[in-house]
Formats: C-alpha cells, structure tokens, sequence
C-alpha cells in the first residue's frame, strides 16, 4: 500500500484558490478578525486568564484548528462555554489571573488536546455521543445563567456582589456611586447597541463598533479615574511559545478528569457547528479527522501560553454569512490577530471592562432555550428528568461545572440501562396481512391451541435474556396445553454469551416440560454467533425456520 501524505497533511486536500474566491475569503475573514479581536480579550477575562492570551488563543489555535481539521469554515478559538468551563475547573485550585493559574489553564489545554486527539487518531468520535441531547440541553441553558450572573458583577461596577456583605456593598456604592454609574453606563449601552446593531444592522459588526466607540470614550472622558476597571496593560508581541512550567502530581491528577469533560462538552460544541455548516454547504466533514485537528488546536494553544479553545458557532455562522468560500478565509482572520498583537494592542489600554462584559453576556442570550426542556417532556420524561437533573447539579455545583454533566452522562447510562432491561416481548400471531403481529393488540388468536409464539423486539445479551427466559416460562407454567414455542428473533440483531446461554437453558427447559422449542427469522450475524456455539445443531434444522412465513405454515400444522 503506497504511502499518502494528504492523509496526515489534510489541507493539501484543500481546492487551489482563485483570485474571486481569494477575494471573499479575504473579506470574510477580516470581518470575523475584527470580531474575533474584543471577543477573545473578553472570553479571556471570562476564563480568568490575562487579556493577551485571549489573543494568543485566537491566533496558532486557529490555524492549526483549521489546517487539521476537516470542516472548511468552522471558526476555532475562544469560546464562552470553553472558558467557563476552564473558570470553573480552575477556580478551588487557584486564584484568577495569578500565574499559578495561567500554568494550570496551560496543562488543561494540553491534556484536553491530547484526550481529542487520542480519540480522533483511534477513530473514536463517536463517544462523543455519551453526552446526550438531554445532557446538552440542562448543561447549556444552566451555563448560561452562570456566565451571565458571573459577568453581573464587571457590568454594573461591584467586583464582590456575590461574595461580599450585602451591607458592606451597599455602602461602598453610597460612599462612592461614580464607580458603579459610570460603569453600568458603558455597560448597559454596550448591551442596547450590540442588541440594536444586531437586529437593525446584522450585517454590521456591532462588536466592533462597540469597542471602538466605548474604548474612545473611555479615554475622552477620563473613566478609569472615576476608579472603573479597564483592560489595561496588554502584552505586545508574538504568543510565547515554551514548555509549561512544572506543577505537583495532584494538580495533574486534579486536571484530569476536568480535561475529559471539557474535551467532550468542547466537542459536542464544535460538533454542532459542524453539521450546520455541512448541511448549508452541502458538503461532508469527518469527525474523527475533526477531533484530530481540536486536539491540536487545544495543544498549540497551550503551548502558546493559552486557554483550550473551541469551535465558536456564532464565528462560524459569521464567516458563512460574510462570504467565506474555503478554510482561507481563517487564515485572514488569524493575519488580523496576529496584527493586533504586533501593532494595536496598546489601543485596547482603555476598554472598560463593563463592555468587556456586554460583549461576553449578548452572545450567551442565544445559549437560552427553556422551550427544549418542554419539547423534551412531551418526547420523553426520561430525557427531561436528566436535563433537569443536569440543569440543577451544574447550577448547585459551581464552580465545578463539570460535575453537571457528570451526573448527567451518568443518569443517561442508567436510564438506558434500565430502558434495555425491560425488553418488550410480546406473544404473536398471524395478522390478516400475512405477518405476525402482537396478539394482544390486535385480538388474534394463537397460531395453534399449542403454539406460543414469542417475539423479542431488542438485543438478546446479559440485560434482556433473563426476561425472556422469564417470560416464557411463566406462559408456559400458566397454559399446560403448550406444547410448542416458537420463538421470532428477527428483530434480534445482536447476541452475546448470555444471550447464547439463556436460548440453551430455555430449551433445557421446555424439554423438561415436554415442550418443543423453534425458531424463526435468525439474521446472519446471529446465526453465525449460535453456529459456533452449536446452538444450532443441538435445535436441529427441522426446528429452525428460515422466514416467519414458513414458521406460519409448520406450526398451523398438528405436532
């Protein structure tokens, strides 16, 4: 087998650009750049990091997010549901913003990137499918909440609302109320114009006319000396690239299962994204591939001294919107980072912090969606007990958000669990159109006066042999005239050694009973597993029909 080089460089799979689509590209990825500037300073703050590596995060990540990855569009960075998780994960370890902090948001980084690129390279994307859309559902909407509670404070001007005396804050703010005015001023108008420019305006980027307005007026009018937080200092320059500093064992082992939630919450995120854009573009992605190149994009950020990124939807849908024709335009948005890392890093000194929070609490208001708890309700009560129970344990758990979908991922396996040991199995018939049908349901009567004919509608394994077993004796135990049991297996599309085992017992059994055991409809790769056991011989062929027709026409007949 000859060697292909495209299969470990996938962007030299990439379709060789033109002058028209260069063009595009080029528009829409400046017009997500300049998005991408305030909103990764902002997803910085919200993940407890220095403002310059919200920067550092959107520049390498992106990039290498994109070259490895395999959805063309798909806009890899800092994210608001990424960084609250890395807030959360991060904060009984270490105070915000200190260094100590920033060398354990670095290993985060890294191990998250190396767990997606593990399951990417073994081909394991799929198990990114433990988090449920029920898990999904109470996870986001209970996010949300936190990110804009978290982010109440900065926007009004009261760093310790939630952590101080109430007395003592209401009397700072009388003793000072400059502070919290001029604050929930900038705050709140970012908040009406990032609203208005969106709903008048969707093609204008509100987020950065915003900063620009709000970071000017900052400067005109002398905010921080009312004693108003801005940004500040913002290291210039290129991310520092190095190996992260050392840290004791149980703050890796404390990181560990952190990083595993983050790296399947992140991904899920990034899934979504995925699909909506293949669906508008009318082109496949593939999500081993996918995870390969989130892994690397998590790992080149931490070692460009950054937080885990994801892929961001609201960035996507924008580069989508704006124009974007081929992952090209990415590598405009990254040219634009890298820009302001060099040369305008000095011009976010005074962006206040209240904006900064604005621009983090408009995008989450998308994040709310109460209705699907209600959807869920009507399809499943099941589903909606373990998105509320993950709702409420991700709210009750903070700052150990991860802990929220923890109990989540876990009531989905014991839900689905419980669900498969109640198999249903039903007794059959003949319907009037020539199949066999529940007898219950549809009033029939039995095939012959001594023919119980048993359909299994699931797997037969260690979780439903038993109720099979269990449901034939006690036909059996309750009907003496039983003589034969037919048993329908053609929904059986899975078998394992318990399952091999119940169907010997139960012929044991019946035998003892004096009744004949058959068996119908056996598909292939359940027929092979009984083959080599020797089930099959041990029935017998005359026992064995091919098609529920031909088990019809043998069990009409007197045994």
């Amino acid at each position: 087998m000859s060697f292909d080089i495209k299969r470990f460089f996938p962007f030299l799979n990439w379709p060789r650009p033109t002058v028209a689509s260069l063009k595009s590209d080029a528009w829409a990825g400046i017009s997500v750049g300049l998005v991408l500037i305030p909103q990764a300073v902002a997803y910085a703050t919200l993940a407890g990091m220095p403002a310059a590596t919200g920067l550092y995060a959107a520049l390498l990540p992106s990039v290498i997010g994109i070259l490895w990855g395999s959805s063309a569009l798909l806009a890899v960075g800092p994210a608001a549901l990424t960084s609250l998780l890395v807030f959360g994960s991060l904060s009984p370890m270490a105070a915000p913003a200190s260094m100590q902090w920033v060398t354990l948001a670095i290993w985060l980084s890294i191990y998250t990137g190396v767990i997606q690129f593990m399951l990417g390279a073994f081909r394991l994307g799929r198990l990114s499918n433990l988090v449920s859309q029920p898990v999904i559902i109470g996870f986001i909407n209970a996010a949300a909440i936190i990110i804009m509670m978290s982010q109440l404070p900065a926007l009004i001007g009261v760093p310790d609302l939630f952590v101080a005396d109430i007395g003592k804050v209401v009397t700072r703010v009388m003793d000072a109320p400059a502070i919290m005015l001029m604050t929930s001023a900038f705050g709140f108008g970012t908040l009406i114009m990032l609203v208005l420019t969106k709903r008048l305006f969707p093609r204008f980027p509100g987020i950065l006319l915003v900063t620009i307005l709000g970071t000017f007026l900052s400067w005109a009018v002398g905010y921080s000396a009312t004693g108003a937080a801005i940004v500040g200092d913002i290291d210039k320059g290129l991310p520092p690239l190095a190996l992260p500093a050392a840290i004791p064992f149980e703050h890796h082992r404390d990181l560990w299962s952190a990083a595993l939630v983050l790296a399947l919450i992140s991904f899920t995120e990034a899934m979504s994204s995925c699909r909506v854009l293949a669906r508008k573009r009318r082109e496949r992605w593939d999500e081993n591939q996918e995870l390969i190149g989130q892994g690397l994009a998590k790992m080149a950020s931490g070692f460009s001294g950054a937080f885990p990124v994801s892929g961001s939807f609201s960035r996507s849908a924008l580069n989508l919107y704006a124009g974007a024709t081929s992952a090209w335009s990415t590598l405009f948005s990254a040219l634009c980072v890298l820009f302001s890392l060099i040369f305008l890093a000095d011009l976010l000194y005074y962006l206040p912090r209240s904006v900064l929070a604005a621009l983090i609490i408009v995008p989450v208001f998308g994040l709310f969606d109460f209705s699907a708890f209600k959807r869920l309700f009507m399809i499943s009560r099941d589903d909606a007990a373990i998105a509320i129970v993950t709702f409420v344990v991700t709210i009750i758990a903070m700052p150990r958000l991860h802990w929220g979908v923890v109990a989540g991922i876990t009531l989905t396996m014991v839900s689905y669990l419980y669900r498969h040991m109640q198999p249903r199995i039903i007794e059959v018939s003949e319907h009037g159109d020539g199949t066999l049908r529940d007898s219950q349901r549809f009033d029939l009567p039995r095939l012959a006066p001594d023919v119980l004919a048993v359909r299994i509608d699931a797997a037969l394994n260690f979780l439903t042999g038993a109720a099979l077993e269990r449901f034939v004796v006690t036909q059996c135990g309750s009907d003496h005239g039983i003589r034969r049991v037919l048993l329908c297996v053609g929904a059986v599309n899975d078998i394992d050694a318990t399952g091999v085992e119940t169907l010997e017992s139960l012929q044991i059994t019946l035998q003892g009973l004096g009744i004949e055991l058959y068996a119908s409809n056996i598909k292939k790769q359940v027929w092979d597993v009984l083959d080599h056991a020797g089930w099959i011989t041990a029935l017998g062929d005359d026992h064995i029909f091919m098609t529920d027709h031909e088990a019809i026409l043998a069990m009409r007949k007197p045994a």
